[in-house]
Parts: C-alpha cells; structure tokens; sequence
C-alpha cells in the first residue's frame, strides 16, 4: 500500500496522563469491591502497581495478570461492569484540563489516537468517553465468546507501543514519518521507546525517571492533573 499523506498526529497515553489515577488498579479494586475476583488478588495488585512504577515488572508479568481478571466470562457479562466502572471510577477522574487538552489537538486538526498499556476491556470505553475514535490497547483472547484470560499478540507496553504504533500506521497506509511531526504525551518512564521516536515528547506529571529523563533532553514538561511534577 502507498503510504498517504497524513496531519500530524497527537498521541496521548492515559494513566496518569489524561486520567488521575491507573485504570489497571482502578479496575480491579472495582472488581474487588464487587466481589467479583477473589480477595486474594488484591495483594497481587498492589504488587503489579509498585512494579509498574519502579520499571521493573515484565511486559508479560503485568499484562496476564490484569488480562486473568477477565477469564470464564463474555463480554456480554462485562458489559454492565464496564458501564458502572466508567460512571463510576473513569469519568470523576477525567479532568477538564485532560479533555482541554485533547480538543487542542482535534481543534488544531490533528490526528488522535489513545494508545494505553491497559486491555481493551478496560481502555475502550474510556477513549470513547474522551471523544478518540482511534486507540490501541493490549486485545485479549476470546474463545467460543469467552475470554480465556490471555493476552491476544504482545502487549500495548513499552517497546510494544511502539510497534503496535507502527502496525497501526501500515494499516492506515501512512508513512513512519509522521512520527517526525507527531506529539506523544506520557507521564511514565516506561513509555520512553515511544517518545523517543517522536518530534514532540511531552512528559506530563512524569514519574522521576522520566522527569530527569525529560529535564536532560530538554522535552516539555507540563501539569494536566493539577499536581506538581515528580
């Protein structure tokens, strides 16, 4: 396919980026309180959190584990459940500069994509909410129409952003360049693969690595959630 033309691109990450707080964690602290995974799970959730944070959860490790959440139901079943965690937890904490900031880009005419680390279970109906109309996130295995609890490919995560960006471009027949001209918001340090390989990087209430990261290459640092930078 001959890659078209494309506007420029405006990139958003959403956990601590556009939401205050971690759809993972939100999710299955959701669950928990609705008794709809065993309590056990929560230890390995606060686990899978400070993990994430430090760097140093593998790819796999976080994904199967939020992925697991789902297993022995349809998304039929889920449905209900992601329309009460949207109300519920995604919406309070969907701030006005957060959704300012995306009108900017559409406003401007740019492309927008959401592209998040969390499974589509999770993710969808919050870049909906947010007004994207594309994203990607880590797909989960569905079979005979019940999620199996494994994650469908590799992740939306780290490296993986970048080449589930990349895939996603070929499919539009758009060019690699316009990661060139396009802009990526991120607060956390394991997003580094991909703002490192766009022309705008935005570090938004960064973590301290990608803060110092930021700082040292002199990237835009800004506040979206009303808290002050690491």
């Amino acid at each position: 396919m001959t890659p078209r033309t494309m506007p420029t691109l405006a990139l958003f990450d959403l956990d601590h980026t556009l939401l205050d707080g971690d759809g993972d964690d939100l999710w299955c602290r959701f669950l928990l309180r609705h008794r709809l995974v065993d309590a056990k799970v929560q230890a390995g959730n606060e686990r899978m959190g400070a993990d994430y944070r430090a760097g140093r959860v593998s790819v796999e490790a976080f994904s199967d584990f939020y992925a697991a959440l789902l297993a022995g139901r349809t998304p039929a079943e889920w449905a209900p459940w992601q329309d009460r965690f949207l109300a519920e937890e995604i919406r309070p904490r969907l701030p006005d500069a957060a959704r300012a900031l995306v009108a900017s880009h559409r406003d401007a005419g740019h492309s927008l994509l959401l592209t998040t680390a969390s499974n589509s279970v999770i993710a969808a109906r919050t870049a909906a909410d947010l007004g994207f109309t594309d994203w990607l996130s880590t797909e989960l295995v569905l079979s005979n129409g019940v999620y199996t609890g494994e994650v469908l490919g590799f992740p939306n995560m780290r490296e993986g952003k970048l080449r589930r960006l990349r895939i996603w471009l070929a499919d539009q027949g758009l060019s690699e360049q316009a990661l060139e001209s396009a802009w990526f918001y991120s607060d956390s340090i394991n997003d580094l693969p991909l703002l490192s390989n766009v022309g705008h990087p935005v570090a938004v209430n960064p973590d301290a690595a990608l803060h110092q990261h930021a700082l040292v290459h002199d990237w835009r640092v800004i506040d979206v959630l009303g808290k002050a930078t690491a």
